[in-house]
């Protein structure tokens, strides 16, 4: 199945979703700063396309870093993991 964006997520190989992915990410600030609002347009439909098929398809690829989110960040810092002291 094809659209005018190119080959549908879901059916896309793994390997080629991965690929046609990792391009879209590599042509962003390109688009964005030379593009037509058109091609920001379709640019953003095919790469959030892509990405919502990979997240779909590696949840576990896709899940962030411990260390990259607020409770990561605080039991770095030394902090409880509600951010609040309630020790006394």
């Amino acid at each position: 199945m094809t659209d005018q964006h190119g080959i549908a997520p879901d059916v896309l190989g793994d390997d080629d979703l991965r690929r046609e992915l990792a391009h879209l990410h590599e042509t962003r600030h390109d688009t964005v700063l030379d593009g037509s609002e058109s091609a920001l347009e379709s640019h953003t439909r095919r790469m959030l396309a892509l990405e919502q098929e990979f997240i779909r398809r590696f949840p576990q690829d896709a899940a962030p870093d411990a260390a990259r989110t607020r409770a990561g960040s605080r039991e770095r810092a030394g902090q409880s993991s509600t951010g609040h002291d309630r020790s006394g």
